[in-house]
């Protein structure tokens, strides 16, 4: 018989690609029942935080999707696997899921929560006790909060676990929404959350405050089961491909299916519609501001910087509705003003050691602070002085939870306020704005970090705001190269002759089965000093250095990443057998990490409060508050 180019006999009739219906809870039950797997050639689950929270926000308002791709499954013709923490059930596989795999897997994680280090939550502003009554809009939002293990073993911050704090903040975790028979495990948290508030046995006038908790209770039960049935109800339709479909042709379908066309962007929209109505090119301008100005785009893609400040400059949200909302007619007349904030902002930016995007804890800063800096006077007394407020502000973003959840409704209210606190504008009762206002700087409600947070947090080369953050830190210190002594620069970042190095070395950490990629770990240095120093014990590469440098100018090196001299200076595993090794090791990196930790966090005091400071004195200060105690 002869075969098409594709593989497939002619005679062969392909069904009809229309799409099918299917809801949610129907695709979690094929999932717990093992009935639908993933060719193993399907990359793992990629999305990240963000981006998952989007999804969960898109269903629980029951907006459309799109379509997934399923291949309907007779005997399997591609080696499979389960979803990620998917029940292995070895029941019949009836599907193989071909695109879709993204979605499915947040979906079933999210909602049971099992997430390593990450909680997810629907926010209702209607039970946040944090905010006015008359700033509540009945708002729904999906959030995230990042957990993380304290020397104790527990997970943290406590509160995501506690149901009265959650619901106090207006959070109802995600697993009370899943689909399926959990009405026990919902009473038993609302239960939970609103037990503070039972009323006693005696108390006056008892039956009533009885009756209006128990109404409590109902209330947040049907809130609850009515996304529990938006949810469980939306609909994810799919296409299906027949089971006698060749593998050729499944897998051309399916790269057919995730080839990514360009679409028009929100930028290249505004565009079209200020050169059609003012005959303006903003191509044009755009071009000239990157001539003028080349170390902004540095920081983030020129179009959105452009858009988010030129909408905050009009006092709209820097998102995607705010940018739309905005006049363009105005946006166009503001275009000088905007594009010295955002020079402005960049030559801050670096001032602060923050050289470029990849180096960036969060993007939400950089129009917050172009916009403010087009209400920040030009002569020099009143720039320090706002720059002070600039730095709080900056440093704040990176070691706080502020910008962890929508981070551009955040940053709007932040930049209103740090704005009324520049222009000296009044409240409606005739007093001052001050930087309490701001709730970025208001250590109540946004605490810093910790260390033992700090203790937990990931390598700083992934999107990972307080991994950055720290690595900020380390670089306005002035992070000098431990061999040739250049202090850290955008040139060495863009020519790449910076890594990221292991303080104690990958290799080292591995053979005790220790956690090497930790943020506390890191240290940008060149390619070579890096490649010298291999999987070396660290006082045998500090002692090479030691014999062709002073000691005193390694030293200095050292100490301008923020490096603890002392507890780095450990060694001599050579003949001990592979446990002592181990538990050595371990403790010494520990030792490390967690001094390293308290040096970064009296930095961060520091920082947050607009200070300048060496590293120099923040190593004396913890010394000498330890010897103090």
């Amino acid at each position: 018989m002869d075969l098409s180019p594709d593989g497939e006999s002619p005679t062969l009739k392909m069904p009809s690609s229309s799409a099918q219906d299917r809801q949610m809870s129907v695709w979690f039950q094929k999932i717990e029942n093992g009935e639908i797997k993933l060719p193993r050639f399907q990359r793992h689950q990629a999305w990240d935080k963000n981006r998952i929270c989007s999804l969960l926000d898109t269903v629980t308002k029951n907006l459309p999707l799109g379509v997934t791709l399923i291949l309907n499954v007779d005997e399997e013709k591609f080696v499979s696997r389960y979803l990620v923490s998917a029940p292995k059930t070895n029941n019949r596989v009836t599907e193989h899921l071909l695109d879709g795999q993204q979605r499915l897997t947040a979906m079933w994680r999210a909602l049971n929560n099992n997430y390593d280090n990450v909680t997810y939550f629907l926010y209702l502003d209607k039970y946040d006790d944090l905010i006015p009554l008359e700033e509540k809009v009945g708002e729904s939002q999906v959030w995230y909060y990042t957990r993380w293990e304290n020397k104790s073993g527990r997970q943290m911050p406590l509160w995501v676990d506690i149901p009265q704090e959650c619901l106090r903040r207006g959070l109802i975790p995600m697993n009370l929404f899943r689909p399926g028979d959990i009405g026990k495990e919902i009473s038993q948290w609302i239960r939970s959350a609103l037990l503070i508030s039972k009323p006693a046995a005696g108390e006056e006038n008892f039956e009533g405050s009885l009756t209006a908790w128990m109404g409590k209770i109902q209330e947040i039960d049907k809130a609850i089961g009515e996304f529990r049935e938006t949810i469980a109800h939306f609909n994810l339709p799919y296409l299906a491909l027949p089971s006698q479909t060749s593998k050729e042709t499944a897998l051309k379908v399916f790269i057919n299916m995730n080839t990514n066309s360009k679409p028009l962007s929100q930028y290249d929209i505004i565009r079209a519609e200020i050169e059609g109505v003012k005959g303006v090119s903003l191509d044009d301008y755009q071009k000239q501001l990157d001539e003028k100005y080349p170390n902004i785009k540095n920081y983030f893609e020129l179009p959105f910087l452009i858009l988010a400040t030129s909408a905050l400059m009009q006092d709209k949200s820097p998102n995607q509705r705010g940018m739309w909302d905005m006049d363009k007619d105005q946006m166009v007349e503001n275009w000088e003003k905007m594009a010295n904030g955002l020079s402005s902002m960049a030559v801050f930016m670096e001032s602060q050691g923050v050289f470029d995007q990849n180096r960036l804890p969060t993007n939400a800063v950089l129009s917050v602070i172009a916009a403010l800096y087009t209400h920040i006077p030009e002569n020099l007394d009143a720039r320090g002085k706002y720059e002070i407020l600039l730095r709080k502000y900056l440093w704040s973003s990176f070691f706080t939870d502020r910008y962890e959840n929508s981070a551009a409704t955040h940053a709007f209210v932040d930049f209103v306020t740090l704005k009324h606190i520049i222009n000296g504008d009044l409240k409606e009762d005739g007093t001052q704005w001050v930087e309490e206002d701001v709730p970025v700087l208001n250590r109540l409600t946004n605490p810093l970090s910790t260390e033992d947070e700090m203790l937990r947090v990931g390598w700083p080369k992934r999107e990972n705001i307080r991994g950055r953050g720290i690595l900020a830190v380390f670089s306005k210190m002035g992070a000098l190269d431990f061999a040739d002594g250049a202090q850290l620069s955008r040139q060495h970042l863009l020519e790449g002759r910076r890594h990221y190095h292991h303080v104690y070395p990958d290799g080292l950490l591995k053979g005790s089965n220790v956690e090497s990629y930790l943020a506390l770990n890191c240290a940008l240095i060149t390619d070579k000093t890096n490649l010298n120093i291999g999987k070396k014990d660290p006082l045998d590469y500090l002692k090479e250095r030691y014999s062709w440098i002073s000691e005193d100018i390694v030293d200095a090196r050292l100490t301008s990443h923020l490096i603890p001299i002392d507890e780095l200076k450990s060694g001599g595993y050579e003949g001990l057998t592979e446990e002592e090794k181990s538990y050595k090791v371990t403790l010494d990196y520990r030792k490390f990490i967690a001094k390293r930790a308290q040096y970064v966090a009296k930095a961060i005091s520091v920082l947050t409060d607009g200070r300048e400071i060496t590293a120099y004195e923040i190593i004396n200060r913890v010394e000498s508050e330890a010897h103090c105690h």
